[in-house]
Order: C-alpha cells, then structure tokens, then sequence
C-alpha cells in the first residue's frame, strides 16, 4: 500500500492508454452485446465485464507468486497504484482554486466541469468552491479509500473489483428509461462495496477536523441525501471542516433540491485546499494504522 501511494504521489495517474478507458470500451462492448430493460442482463454484463479482469488478476499474481513472491509484490503493487487516484484529485482540484483566489469566475466554472457533472456555467463563486469541496470529499472515498479498503482485505484483485465496480456504476447507475434495470445491479453492488469504506471515510474526515460537528451533521444529515454512502462521506467532511455544501444545484438546465450538508462558513477557495488537507491527512493516517498492524501481525505469526 505504502509503496502504490507513493508510486501514484511520484507519477499520478497514466497520462496515455489508462487502464480504465480499456475497460470502459469492454464494458461497452458487453453492454451492446447483452443490453436489455431487465435486471438480469445487467447483472450479465457486469460480471462479464468485471469477473474476466478480476479472475485474469488472479490468475496472473498467482502465477507470478510461484516465480517469485518479488514478481508478484511488484504486481500487486502496479495494481493499486492503477486503481487509485489520490494525486489526480489534487491536480483537478487546485486549479479551481486558483481561478477563484485569481477571480477567474469562467476559468473556475470550466475546470470544477472537469470533476462534476452539474451545468457549471450556471454557477456563482460560491457554488463551484462548493462543488469543487464535495467532488474532492466524496472521491476522496470513492478514488482513495475504498480502494485501500478492498486492498487490505483481498490484495490486488479486491482494489480491481472495487474500482470496476465503482466504474460500472458510473457508467450504468443512472436512474434513467434506458439503465433504471439494467444499471440496477450495478448501482446495488456499488453500494454494497463502499458500505464499510464510506463510514470508514467519513471516522476519518471526523477524526481529523472538527470531529463533534462532522459526527453531528454526519448524523443529521446524512439519512437525507439520496446515496447511502456519499451522505455519510460528505456530511461528515463538510463537519469536519465547518463549511456549508450541498443544497440545489442545476442538472441538465433544472435547479434540483438537494440538502444541505454541514454547518459553518460559506465555501470559497480556502474550503478546497482543506478538503485536500483532510483526504491527505486521512491517507496517511491509514497507511500509519495498516502498516502497524502488518508490523504486529508478522511479530505474532514469528511468537
């Protein structure tokens, strides 16, 4: 884990020929293959999709193993640093910020477009840092976190099965004519995957900012926003740093309600810079919990 986070801090993600873009055509290639309004198909789709690279992972590390277990740490390596995105947050995050403190309101609206998928050109000052906030808190967990999570529990293939999972549902969780069933397994086992990151997530964001707010607004708050696990995350971070997030914001030309989150403050530049403190600082703090108990566990196994 500590060697990816420091790969993906070195490199970022792949500027050229991603990983992701490959598995976003194969996904479409099962998707036109196997589409129909019914559950079912999706369901088809999504494990033709994501159980071909997630059983080959496999395969591979297992076969690398017996070479050399070097062959396969290095694998298994190369494979979380694909599937996480810490640095990537920073590099679409800050130029928002920027743009801001610089008053650049159209710059600013152009490159938070980048990180969400509300109309940005409707947007005031406020409401892009408030944008910018949420997209970095919420993929704080769904870029970062979720990913280590599965890490730990099942190596290399579990962080693939998560960030594909996480990349299905984007593609497929809409509740629109043409997904409602077909997208619905998708969307389901997206959930089912982050339930325990996300809460994990959002311990994080409260443990490190202002952890009675965030672990009141995460309370409060949370049971009111649609997803059952982006509540908690960025109820819980807008706490953690005393800003105000959430309410309406405008889809496909139409202001749609959403509910506030947090408490505090306006957002503006400044809350973006935090929101990348806090996801930082929760990242190291993870690799310090998991590296000491990989350092326990091996001192048991020699007792």
């Amino acid at each position: 884990m500590l060697a990816a986070v420091l790969l993906d801090a070195a490199l970022g993600e792949p500027r050229r020929a991603h990983p992701l873009v490959g598995f976003g055509r194969l996904a479409g290639w099962f998707e036109a293959r196997l589409y129909a309004d019914r559950r079912v198909a999706g369901m088809l789709a999504w494990s033709g999709a994501v159980l071909l690279l997630v059983g080959l992972t496999w395969w591979l590390l297992s076969a690398a193993a017996r070479l050399t277990p070097w062959l396969a740490w290095g694998g298994s390596v190369a494979m979380l640093y694909l599937t996480i995105g810490h640095r990537s947050l920073a590099e679409h995050a800050r130029p928002v910020a920027h743009a801001l403190d610089a008053g650049d309101l159209d710059t600013a609206r152009a490159r938070v477009g980048y990180m969400v998928s509300r109309d940005t050109a409707l947007l005031d000052a406020g409401q892009v840092a408030a944008a910018a906030t949420e997209s970095v808190l919420e993929n704080g967990n769904d870029a970062v976190f979720g990913a280590l999570f599965w890490f730990v529990l099942f190596g290399a293939p579990g962080a693939l099965l998560y960030r594909l999972a996480n990349t299905l549902d984007a593609m497929w969780g809409y509740r629109t004519p043409r997904y409602e069933r077909f997208g619905w397994a998708a969307a389901r086992i997206d959930d089912v995957l982050n339930f325990v990151p996300a809460r994990l997530t959002a311990l994080s964001y409260a443990l490190l900012g202002h952890t009675a707010v965030a672990l009141r607004c995460w309370r409060s708050q949370a049971p009111q926003w649609d997803s059952p696990n982006a509540g908690p995350v960025m109820a819980a971070g807008a706490g953690a740093l005393q800003v105000r997030l959430g309410g309406a914001a405008p889809y496909h030309g139409v202001w749609e309600p959403r509910p506030e989150l947090g408490e505090g403050r306006a957002p503006d530049a400044r809350s973006i810079r935090a929101a990348l403190r806090l996801v930082r600082n929760s990242v190291i703090v993870w690799l310090i919990v998991v590296c000491a108990l990989g350092v326990l566990a091996k001192g048991w196994s020699h007792a």
